[in-house]
Formats: structure tokens, sequence, C-alpha cells
């Protein structure tokens, strides 16, 4: 690094460099042994600008008279950038992230969750609170993953909860990536999948519901994805359903992957690579809009692949297929590749996707986006920023790509159909002594609970009730919850 001197135009750079990188913070959680031992290196983070006023020398403890006594420790200083460049460190924020990660004894979340405390995710200022959900079983498995995490000494991870609770677990997140699920076993028909999964994301939906910050940020990735990640949605009615995408990530950066070693050019010389559908073997794995960086110069994928009929059949079915070929290679479905995705998605989410790049989720289809029935959560190309997605509309669609978007919309349409056949509906009765039946139910929104402690022993027909306003998605085994 080369030294700057705290004078003249330099010296205003170098202060300027400084106060934007370390002021509003509160101290360095990487070296705070450093800073601590060391005050010289601690206060010159904390330098004003070239004004001696009294309200620069207020914010940041030093006057700009004071700053040429720092001309002389200009190796300090230089000292410090390089030390905080070396060791990555920053200042976290005083207020940590909760992530709640499901499934967090198994194979993904062990790849998963160190690159998330480490800062890979959410930025390398941010601190952290992990919370681990998983089933009973799988506590002392889960205590074991608590051990390691605490023994990585991570700077930014200040707190691990492991829990078997979903009341626990969903408290106040502020992000919740849904990894467990129930695998399909061995004689399983998918309909029996489906019962089983929508029991337990319409259980974490409605804790989302309950418990969750309202503008919690919400990544299914447990099988069946796209439908999990629907029947969860349906079940946390006061989150935006904006909130919640399903992980296609994987398949994208499979798609990437396999067209650079086509071409023979690292994969970020590709870009968007589209996955259209279900995360299934009826996806669509798409490059007619791709870019291909070739010896500087960028291509699209069919120029630069010079193999139509490669990219028309091998291409498509190795993606599609992918995750089969894993399994029967190591015995084991993808782990790291998956976690690596999942970052990848909440980092864009977190922090934007860059400036003429889209990438591939599963978001919730509004009806008007490339002919895809409403209501299904369906893969898009998608670009964003501020935290809030964009479907990237208007690209143009060939016969061929109008087949498979079509093909894979009818699979996630069946599944939606089924899914919502195990969901029951429920009524909630107020009870005579709430006062509630002078409530006029005409102005209730759709879908909304009224919570009693106790059944009402009165009959909904002898309610003035519209039918449609007192029912809802909820849990079947409350003492509230009265069967239609």
């Amino acid at each position: 690094m080369r030294p700057l001197w705290i004078s003249g135009e330099y010296g205003t750079l170098m202060v300027n460099y400084m106060v934007t990188r370390f002021s509003s913070l509160d101290t360095c959680v990487a070296c705070m042994p450093t800073h601590t031992n060391h005050p010289h290196l601690f206060n010159a983070c904390f330098i004003s600008s070239s004004s001696s006023s009294e309200k620069d020398q207020g914010s940041y403890g030093i006057s700009a008279r004071s700053l040429w006594k720092y001309r002389r420790q200009n190796d300090k200083l230089t000292e410090i950038l390089r030390h905080c460049d070396h060791h990555g460190c920053s200042f976290a924020r005083a207020e940590p992230l909760k992530v709640l990660v499901t499934g967090a004894a198994g194979q993904i979340a062990y790849s998963l969750l160190y690159s998330i405390a480490k800062g890979d995710v959410f930025g390398k200022d941010q601190a952290l609170v992990l919370v681990l959900l998983d089933i009973t079983p799988m506590l002392s498995v889960l205590e074991g993953v608590v051990m390691e995490l605490q023994d990585c000494a991570l700077p930014l991870l200040r707190e691990v909860i492991p829990t078997d609770k979903e009341e626990v677990a969903f408290k106040d997140i502020d992000v919740a990536v849904l990894v467990g699920s129930m695998p399909r076993k061995e004689g399983m028909e998918r309909k029996d999948l489906l019962k089983a999964n929508v029991k337990i994301f319409k259980s974490q939906g409605a804790a989302l519901d309950k418990y969750a910050k309202k503008t919690v940020k919400v990544l299914v990735v447990g099988n069946p994805a796209n439908t999990n990640c629907l029947i969860a949605c349906k079940s946390a009615p006061s989150i935006p359903k904006e909130n919640f995408s399903c992980l296609t990530r994987l398949d994208h950066n499979r798609a990437r992957s396999q067209v650079a070693i086509r071409v023979g050019v690292p994969s970020d010389d590709v870009k968007n690579v589209i996955i259209w559908g279900n995360h299934s073997s009826t996806q669509y794995p798409d490059v007619c809009h791709a870019k291909v960086k070739v010896q500087g110069k960028e291509l699209g994928a069919y120029e630069a692949v010079k193999d139509d009929a490669w990219l028309k059949a091998e291409f498509i079915t190795t993606v599609q297929q992918r995750g089969a070929a894993v399994i029967k290679a190591r015995k084991l479905s993808s782990a790291m590749s998956a976690a690596k995705a999942i970052c990848d998605h909440m980092r864009d989410i977190w922090f934007g996707t860059p400036e003429g790049e889209f990438i591939s989720m599963g978001v919730i289809s509004d009806g008007n986006s490339y002919d895809v029935p409403e209501g299904l959560i369906y893969s898009f190309p998608a670009v964003i920023k501020n935290k809030e997605w964009k479907i990237v509309e208007g690209l143009p669609i060939n016969d061929f790509s109008r087949e498979k978007l079509d093909a894979t919309a009818k699979e996630l349409v069946e599944e939606r159909d089924t899914a919502l056949e195990f969901i029951g509906s429920v009524v909630y009765l107020p009870m005579k002594k709430s006062s509630v039946i002078k409530e006029d139910w005409n102005l209730r929104v759709e879908g909304s609970f009224h919570h009693i402690d106790q059944p009402s022993t009165d009959s909904a027909a002898e309610w003035p009730v519209v039918r449609s306003q007192l029912v809802g998605r909820g849990p079947q085994d409350s003492d509230y919850a009265r069967h239609v």
C-alpha cells in the first residue's frame, strides 16, 4: 500500500477516506485487542476533516490543528489501512441481524452457516445472530454445529440459538432460510411427498406470520421448493408475498458453469442465463439472452458456443438432471453447491444485482409476465435493487422456449392444486363475551382471523358475517379453529 501524507490535498483525501470508512461505527470487532492496546491506532480512526470548527472537533475528537501531528505518524495510518484490508475487518452495526436457518443439522446448512457467519452474505460489517432450527431427534447434532461455530471465533457472530421450537426460532427474525423439508423416500409417491411438506411449510408459514418481523425476507430451499414456498407464503398473510422467494440459483449457476466449460472461459464471464419455472426436471435453462465474454468481446451464447444442437438438447438435460447426477456419484444430494447458491441469492437480495445483469429466482407470478398463470411461485429472470426484486419484462420468447415455459408451468399448477387439497380451511368464531358481535364483518380483510381463547358455542350460520371473510389458512389443531 502506498503511504499517504496527512497534509494538503492528500491529507484531505486520507481524512475523508478514514471518516467514510470508520465514522458512526462502534469498534473494530475483528481487531478490538489491537485498537485497545494501541490507542494511537484507534484514535487515528476518528480524525476530522480539515475544518477546525467545534462541530468537527466534537464529531471525531480531534481538531484540524492536531492533524499535523499525524503527519509524523503517517506510518501508523498506513498500518491501520493495511491491517484492516488484510483482516477484512470493519465495524459492526449496533443491531445484529437475526438469521434463521431450518434443517440446520443437515449437510447443506453445515456448508452454509460458516459462510453466513463470516460475513460472505450480509456484509463484513454486519453483526449476526444465527438461529438454528431442526427436529428434536437432531438436537444433539445441532449442539455439535453450535460448538463448531463457536470454535471458529468469528468476529461478526454475536450469538447462536439452537432450538426445536418454532416459537423460539421465528421470533423477531430478519431473514429465514428454510432448508429443512421432508425428503422423498424410496417408494414414496409425489403426492405423499407434497402432503408431508405441506404440513411442514404451512406450520412454518404460520410461525412466520405470528412471530417474525413483517419485513422478514424468506428463502425456501427445501424441495419441492416452488410449491413449498407457495404454501409458506399463503400461510403468512400478514407478510408481503414479495418477501418470499425460492431457490433456483443453483440451477442458474449450473447453467453458467456448463456454458463456461464449453466455451473455455471463467464462469464469471457468462451472465444472464435464465432458469424458467419449477426447480425440477421440467425447468427450462435458457441461454437465448445470455452473454459470454470471449477474448474481451461480449458475444451471445449461441455465437460463443457455436453448437446450437448442444444448447437445445444436451445442455438442457445436463442442467435439469444435475442434481440426480450428483446423488448418483456421491450418494448424497448437492450440499456445497447448494450452500453457495443460497449465499449468492441472499447476497443479491441484500446488495442488489450488478448493473446490466439479471439472475434467476422463484417468485410469485402476477399473471402478466410471460403468460405464466397468476399465483404460482415460478422462476423468472429478475433484477434486485433496494432489497426488492423485479421481473425482467419484455424478453422475446421463441416457439421452442414457449413450449418449455408452458410445460414447467403446467407441472407447477398440478403441484399447487394437489398441495392445496391438503390445506383445510378454518373459521374463527368470536365469543359472545368479546362483544365483537356488533362488529361490521364486511370491513374485515378477506382471510383475516379473529383469535379467541375458547371455541364459541354458536354456529357460523348465527353470525352476520361474510363467510369468506372468516375463512383463512391456519393451524388445524388450535383450540379456536372450526373446520369447514
